[in-house]
């Protein structure tokens, strides 16, 4: 995977796909994750086919994606535009050495649909899902390729 694949999930090109961020401290053997996805700092992307993804996910989380997405929804919080972190609504920014950092994300990517209106109508929207260090889990979805 190359950051041009994460470009372009988060520009919302790859519908079909799911991104996931996986932090070092979150799995066991970080080095593995290396030839399938892209270094940030922290953590591995993964960018991959949807059912791949979903497997992927719960193999390193320990948990099913869509579980984990349902219980992630009812709290919304601000995920950084490229799914690497964000800022936990218990308490703060994710940074280095905080209590408070994304010790997994995942994110895919839902079509514009003009009909249901709102977000949905300006175009592909990106939901992203975070497990916070802290035990949080929180939400956020976005327009995709909206940088702010």
């Amino acid at each position: 995977m190359t950051d041009s694949d994460r470009g372009a999930f988060l520009a919302g090109d790859r519908p079909e796909d799911v991104l996931i961020y996986l932090a070092d401290d979150a799995v066991s053997n970080p080095g593995a994750l290396e030839e399938h996805g892209e270094r940030v700092d922290g953590g591995t992307v993964l960018v991959l086919p949807g059912e791949e993804a979903r497997s992927v996910f719960g193999r390193a989380a320990g948990i099913d994606p869509m579980a984990f997405a349902k219980a992630a929804m009812g709290t919304e919080g601000e995920v950084r535009r490229d799914c690497t972190g964000g800022v936990c609504p218990a308490g703060g920014a994710d940074g280095d050495g905080s209590t408070h950092r994304a010790r997994f994300v995942f994110a895919f990517a839902e079509a514009q649909n003009e009909e249901v209106g709102g977000l949905y109508a300006e175009g592909d929207v990106i939901h992203a899902y975070v497990a916070c260090a802290c035990g949080e889990r929180y939400s956020d979805k976005w327009v995709a390729g909206d940088r702010s």
